[in-house]
């Protein structure tokens, strides 16, 4: 039973990767110790049942499990990534002095969060800023224009259905 415990362990040190291995390293270091723990599971005794529970669900998971690993300073867990949207739902509330978000988060939240996790990673001056691609730039601002529309026209059905239908 012991050696569960010893696998979890080791499991939570190669995921913490204070090593410092890239994706593929990281990714092939679990793997080993999956297959240590499925061929030696009855070492684990009462817990060989948990053992396989751990190794069903991981290979359920295997698909989106190494990305953090491949981006620096990528978010590793949910805990992780709840904190970066709290930083921002937290810097909106400051900014505009509400106690829930703006509804122009829906519309621009994921420019907001990039640059409020970017400006939390690196300070920018101006001549970084004016480095920015101009066509990717113009090209964001007409998506965003095209969710704005949206939200307006979807605000004048809720106030105004048969006068918004009617000028369809």
């Amino acid at each position: 039973m012991r050696v569960a415990y010893q696998w979890v362990d080791k499991a939570s040190d190669i995921l913490n990767n204070k090593i410092g291995l890239d994706a593929a390293g990281v990714k092939q270091s679990y793997q080993e110790l999956l297959t240590e723990m499925s061929q030696q599971k009855q070492k684990a005794g009462t817990l060989s049942t948990a053992i396989d529970n751990f190794i069903k669900t991981t290979h359920n998971y295997w698909s989106g499990l190494f990305h953090c690993y491949e981006i620096e300073d990528f978010p590793r867990t949910n805990n992780d990534l709840e904190h970066a949207f709290g930083m921002l739902r937290h810097h909106q509330r400051r900014c505009t002095d509400r106690k829930v978000a703006p509804s122009s988060l829906v519309i621009r939240g994921s420019v907001k969060l990039a640059c409020a996790i970017a400006t939390k990673l690196h300070s920018f001056t101006a001549s970084d800023l004016a480095q920015v691609d101009i066509h990717t730039w113009l090209e964001l601002r007409s998506q965003l224009k095209k969710h704005h529309k949206a939200r307006i026209e979807q605000y004048r059905f809720r106030r105004d259905p048969k006068g918004y239908l009617a000028n369809l």
